[in-house]
């Protein structure tokens, strides 16, 4: 049985759910990148990497590339990246309207 379209894309957001998944998203978008330099940028213990890094790859979000003992990540698409883009458009209106309506709260109580 194929699955509702609604379900799919709450289950694409759940993956995308964890803040380690989106700062490797975040940080490929600049290009390729060894495991070993996500790391240094993250500072996380390797297995959790590790364990981010499969989920995105299980969903098809990246894909890697083994040279000798170095591993690659990538995004798959240029889409990733887009979505990431429009997150921040987003997240910088709703954080907008609340500090309009945190400077409104803060203005003295005319009645008073």
């Amino acid at each position: 049985m194929q699955v509702p379209l609604y379900q799919a894309k709450a289950e694409f957001f759940r993956m995308l759910g964890h803040p380690v998944r989106i700062r490797v998203l975040e940080l490929l978008q600049d290009g390729p990148m060894p495991v070993r330099d996500l790391l240094a940028e993250i500072d996380i213990e390797p297995s959790n990497l590790s364990q981010q890094l499969a989920v995105l790859r299980r969903s098809g979000i990246v894909v890697s590339t083994r040279d000798g003992a170095t591993v690659t990540y990538a995004l798959a698409g240029g889409d990733v990246a887009e979505l990431l883009r429009a997150a921040r458009r987003i997240l910088t209106e709703l954080l907008a309207g609340q500090s309009e309506l945190l400077a409104e709260l803060r203005q003295v109580d005319p009645r008073r």
